[in-house]
């Protein structure tokens, strides 16, 4: 394995690039190109607990990672493995909050397009980051990394 690696997953921060993006092409799609959605006030209820739910998670992970005193930056080195608080559940808590967020969004605005971009967004975060994050933590942590990557799922399962 390289040292450019061990060195920073990534050079563009694509998390945060790839949800803002997400974001607005659903906003941007909903208005061209509306899609049939629900327009319910229990939707509205529905989504805004989605929406919640994805806020939690991802106080909790960032809350668990300052605790850590590591690193968060997607373009910076891993200083640590975490592996307690959500991190026990999912290997990307905060990128599977950000997902969990924007279908929220969709439901409670409704504008699924919000949840198209979401998936695909999902996709590309583990295609442009997670597998260079996972490779930079393996050269990091090696054995730790394994059994950890092994014990816990990359999303939720």
């Amino acid at each position: 394995m390289s040292s450019k690696h061990t060195l920073r997953p990534n050079v563009l921060p694509w998390p945060p690039m790839l949800l803002a993006g997400a974001a607005v092409a659903s906003i941007l799609l909903g208005g061209a190109l509306p899609l049939p959605a629900l327009h319910e006030t229990w939707t509205v209820w529905l989504g805004g607990a989605v929406v919640l739910i994805g806020i939690a998670l991802d106080v909790w992970a960032i809350v668990t990672m300052r605790r850590a005193d590591t690193n968060i930056l997607p373009t910076r080195a891993a200083d640590l493995l975490v592996t307690w608080g959500p991190f026990r559940y999912s290997r990307n808590p905060i990128y599977l909050a950000n997902t969990i967020l924007l279908i929220g969004i969709g439901i409670a605005v409704g504008n699924y397009w919000f949840m198209l971009c979401a998936l695909a967004s999902a996709l590309l975060v583990d295609r442009l980051a997670i597998r260079r994050e996972e490779h930079h933590l393996a050269a990091r942590f090696g054995a730790d990394w394994i059994d950890y990557s092994q014990q816990t799922p990359r999303w939720l399962f």
